[in-house]
């Protein structure tokens, strides 16, 4: 058999496939076959086989993606039982066969019917027969052969991801790796350069670069700083045929960012800072916020605050807040206007975890010096004594002074004062009260022996601002006079025995007296007028005593 095929594209790529270990090739040309041997024609190759074999297979090509109006040529088949005159017919049956591939079969000739994608499919196999037309019997065995879809560069590189997002530490040495990209080629890679693929960076430069064989991108600047530019977009291209002008590419984004480190020193913005706080704060109260910036960002940026000396160090104190990292200025003493008008502070601002890679950038801390101004506070006036105690005779008249109390403006102010008793204390209104000086007098006459006590509040307000009241209490007491006669305890009935002896007590007689021991405590006994004429009858003085 004679097997022709105008597609064989380079001589090397034939493979032949013999029937039954018969060997041959084709090279744009036909082999002829005889049963005991070949005849090298011009153009042809030599082909030696066992005998008894009437034609010979070959590997055929047919290139793909065909957009011809006509069938693509193929091959052809002969077998050296025909001698032209239409006896012998070819038979195609296997992969594709009558749909793909179709056969004359007075010629041999097979044609490809449709556009094929080596993607998809890369060989069919088939099977050739070849039968007498008449008897429909076989003139020669069944012989399997290839029909393999030739290749041409019609797919481009895809990168197998993308786009892509990574990160690189701020700083690093140049040449460092940041990420190894791949793209993959479905033409084939045993044929030409079709899939041969090159890497090349379109945009990115000149800080980054990749390897035009692997694919590694990589740092191509010293030291890149984040806190100058923390984003890149970087477009790496993929080409085939080996970048060669025609080849087709794709491309794909890397998008990378610069992740921090600590490579930047806290700084206050400020050398010298300025804080007011009214002498009202209450202790433990936060007064105010101090910052020192720092371009890092996450744990790089984390700080510490320390007030490391001046005048308030024992007044205030300084703690930090990790989510704003601000320093939290707290009072820890009271504040008073009057003694202390501003304190100084120095504060340190510091981070707290250092990169050693980076100290020669350092110091990693600053200092700021903050004056705190204390703010004078309206406050309402003080008394000078925490309560007071006075006293008054229960005989005294109407307006009678009993005491002064004395509250001052502890403001710079000194505002004038006012006095008023709060009579919510003082329902009965046994007092009053000077508003000028503070003077306390009595409003009514008072009975020691019914009421021994009084205690009322006296209020003091400034004049310029009413609104601030102070209060003390004052305890009024009573003093005692002799304004009451003695009693005698309850009344006697005496009785005496007809045998008493002279001398001998009958009675011991009790008094009283409402006023206290000093004014009425020792009595004076005596009978009454007629008794005292009695002999028999004698009364012993303060005793309280009857004698027979």
């Amino acid at each position: 058999m004679r097997i022709t095929s105008t597609s064989c594209i380079c001589p090397v790529l034939v493979c032949l496939c013999f029937v039954q270990r018969c060997y041959g090739a084709a090279h744009h040309g036909s082999i002829k076959v005889t049963r005991n041997q070949t005849k090298h024609i011009e153009g042809e190759t030599e082909v030696h086989h066992r005998p008894k074999r009437g034609w010979v297979w070959n590997q055929f090509f047919v290139l793909e993606e065909h957009m011809g109006p006509d069938p693509q040529y193929v091959g052809k088949l002969h077998s050296n039982s025909d001698k032209g005159d239409g006896s012998v017919k070819y038979i195609l049956t296997g992969e594709g066969a009558g749909t793909i591939f179709i056969i004359d079969d007075t010629t041999g000739d097979i044609h490809s019917t449709k556009s094929l994608d080596r993607e998809q499919k890369t060989h069919y196999v088939l099977h050739a027969q070849a039968i007498d037309r008449r008897t429909n019997k076989p003139l020669e065995p069944e012989s399997e052969f290839i029909i393999k879809v030739q290749d041409i560069n019609d797919n481009a590189p895809k990168f197998t991801d993308g786009p892509y997002i990574v990160t690189v530490p701020e700083m690093s040495e140049m040449g460092t790796s940041v990420l190894q990209v791949t793209a993959t080629d479905a033409d084939d890679p045993t044929y030409g350069n079709s899939a041969r693929v090159v890497y090349s960076i379109l945009q990115g430069q000149p800080y980054f670069s990749v390897d035009p064989k692997t694919g590694v991108i990589r740092t191509a600047l010293h030291n890149m700083d984040r806190e100058a530019r923390e984003h890149y977009s970087v477009v790496i291209q993929a080409k085939d045929m080996a970048g060669q002008v025609g080849g087709l590419s794709g491309s794909t984004t890397v998008n990378i960012t610069l992740t921090d480190v600590n490579d930047n020193p806290p700084r206050f913005p400020q050398k010298h800072y300025q804080l007011y706080v009214p002498e009202s704060a209450q202790v433990g109260s936060a007064v105010g916020k101090i910052k020192a910036n720092d371009a890092d960002t996450g744990s790089n940026a984390d700080m510490k605050y320390t007030i490391i000396n001046g005048d308030g160090a024992g007044v205030f104190s300084i703690s930090t807040d990790k989510e704003t990292r601000e320093g939290i200025l707290s009072l820890k003493k009271p504040l008073n206007y009057e003694k202390k008008k501003s304190y100084t502070l120095n504060i340190e601002g510091a981070n707290t975890h250092l990169d050693f890679r980076f100290s020669h950038l350092g110091p990693f801390k600053d200092v700021t010096m903050l004056k705190v101004i204390v703010g004078d506070v309206d406050e309402p006036p003080l008394f000078t004594m925490p309560s007071y105690v006075m006293e008054v005779y229960e005989n005294a008249k109407i307006g009678t002074p009993v005491g002064t109390v004395t509250a001052h403006d502890p403001d710079a102010a000194n505002s004038l004062v006012r006095y008023f008793i709060d009579h919510n204390t003082e329902e009965d209104r046994y007092f009053t009260i000077d508003a000028s000086t503070g003077t306390i007098k009595t409003a009514k006459i008072f009975d020691r022996e019914e009421t021994p006590w009084y205690n009322i509040t006296v209020a003091a307000s400034e004049i310029d601002n009413p609104e601030l009241v102070s209060h003390v209490p004052v305890g009024v007491r009573i003093l005692d006079v002799n304004d009451n006669p003695p009693e005698l305890a309850r009344d006697y009935d005496v009785v005496v025995c007809e045998n008493s002896k002279p001398g001998q007590v009958i009675q011991t007689i009790t008094a009283t007296d409402k006023d206290n021991s000093a004014n009425g405590a020792r009595f004076h006994f005596s009978l009454d007028e007629g008794l005292s004429l009695n002999p028999n009858f004698t009364l012993r003085n303060n005793e309280g005593k009857s004698n027979t």
